[in-house]
């Protein structure tokens, strides 16, 4: 889990804005998406592996997971959220 003074100074790496961590209902739809094969990040290339925790941007229209906890704050490591709808 990505520590509350780390949260505090990171940012989307695109637009600046801040990051919060995901509720347990968006990791659950992102996994089932994930799960489906429907799911893809910026690159355009398939979210393969299952995530355990998400920063979602203050906008909320993309997330980037966490692995190992580590943020993975790459622009095109993004998941845009507009997919789940």
């Amino acid at each position: 889990m990505v520590s509350d003074e780390l949260l505090k100074i990171l940012v989307c790496p695109e637009s600046r804005q801040p990051v919060r961590r995901a509720d347990a209902e968006l990791v659950e739809k992102v996994n089932a998406a994930i799960a489906a094969g429907a799911l893809k990040n910026r690159a355009g290339q398939a979210v393969e592996e299952p995530v355990h925790e998400l920063l979602v941007r203050e906008d909320g229209t993309i997330a980037y997971a966490v692995r190992d906890d580590i943020p993975v704050m790459l622009i095109d490591e993004g998941i845009p959220l507009a997919q789940l709808k």
